[in-house]
């Protein structure tokens, strides 16, 4: 078995970047600190992130208002140890011995914060998991 590298690296992916990967990566950020390398990205990025996923993680006190949609690149891929996906589909690439996990998430596009909320929280449960998944102590 192979040793984990000394601070994993973690590809978020959605279509637009929009939403459930921004959300994501702003989670694993704060909980994961330094500890972890976090990139997000989209395979059709939309011009802006979704307001209303701004808003919601603003209420847990995460600021992600100046993040940018990304688009998603073989490169960044290839630099990350786990690949998660949210309903990207058939447009992830693939690359034989990384780590591939598909969350199954709603999509808060053109959705209200309300709608937001639970689909937040679920995120935030995830990122926990995965934190633990890769002996990783979340901060407080």
């Amino acid at each position: 078995m192979s040793t984990p590298p000394a601070v994993p690296s973690v590809l978020f992916v959605c279509v637009h970047n929009a939403g459930r990967s921004q959300m994501a990566a702003a989670f694993l950020t704060r909980l994961g600190g330094d500890r972890v390398e976090v990139r997000s990205a989209g395979s059709a990025p939309a011009d802006t992130v979704n307001p209303a996923v701004v808003e919601a993680l603003a209420e847990v006190g995460i600021d992600i208002s100046a993040e940018v949609p990304k688009v998603l690149t073989v490169e960044a891929v290839q630099a990350s140890d786990v690949v998660i996906t949210m309903g990207c589909g058939d447009a992830c690439p693939y690359f034989p011995g990384k780590r591939y996990l598909d969350w199954q998430l709603d999509d808060p596009a053109g959705q209200g914060v309300d709608a937001v909320r639970p689909i937040r929280d679920q995120i935030e449960q995830c990122i926990r998991g995965l934190l633990s998944e890769l002996g990783i102590e979340a901060a407080a």
